[in-house]
């Protein structure tokens, strides 16, 4: 497993030993030692999950780093957190996504309504396999534990991903009260049960930046 290290909150450090790992591309804010960037074709997916994501819009471009020293990376500023997966799958917003392992496979999964009303997309990213994955955020990622006594309810604009044994509904709420002005504020929410960790950021996205 690769080397990853958090130099400071907005600031990832990825060491290489002979090894490679996968970035968005554009990420890289420095290196030092025998370091080589390709742009990388088919991610970690191959041509079948590359067709996908192009018939379905939810793609993001990746690049490959590769050879023996340290990388560091960044986004924007943004927090970074890194989450650690052992044979088991996260569901990731793809624009939230900074570095992997190379050994991780990444595909495409059907979200449901939710993008359609939310702004996010009807599909989804998912990162499997055992490794690292480096995530950014607005404001440091927060993990929730849910243990199928409770729903867990979320902004989905403040949503960035989960992982376990977790069912998603969407909940729309829109009644006569929306229409006069007397709505709580939160029209649509994403409903989780079962049992995982929720990850979300302690803000709402902007969906007109450009990653």
């Amino acid at each position: 497993m690769t080397s990853f290290d958090l130099k400071n909150d907005r600031l990832l450090q990825v060491t290489l030993s002979n090894e490679k790992v996968m970035a968005t591309a554009g990420a890289m804010v420095a290196c030092d030692g025998n370091i080589k960037f390709e742009k990388a074709l088919l991610g970690g997916e191959g041509l079948v999950g590359v067709l996908k994501r192009k018939v379905t819009k939810e793609k993001f471009e990746l690049m490959c780093v590769k050879g023996s020293g340290t990388v560091y990376f960044a986004n924007k500023a943004r927090e970074i957190s890194i989450i650690p997966l052992n044979n088991d799958k996260v569901f990731l917003e793809s624009n939230s996504l900074l570095a992997f392992d190379e050994t991780l496979k990444t595909n495409v999964a059907f979200a449901g309504i939710t993008g359609a009303t939310s702004g996010q997309g009807l599909f989804t990213t998912t990162v499997e396999g055992s490794g690292n994955v480096a995530v950014i955020s607005q404001g440091g990622i927060l993990a929730f534990e849910v243990n199928g006594m409770y729903p867990f309810c979320v902004d989905p604009d403040a949503f960035i991903g989960y992982k376990g044994n977790i069912q998603k509904e969407f909940i729309f709420d829109v009644n006569w009260k929306t229409m006069v002005g007397e709505t709580s504020g939160e029209s649509y929410q994403l409903k989780f049960t079962g049992q995982g960790t929720i990850y979300i950021q302690p803000a709402e996205r902007v969906y007109q930046e450009k990653m």
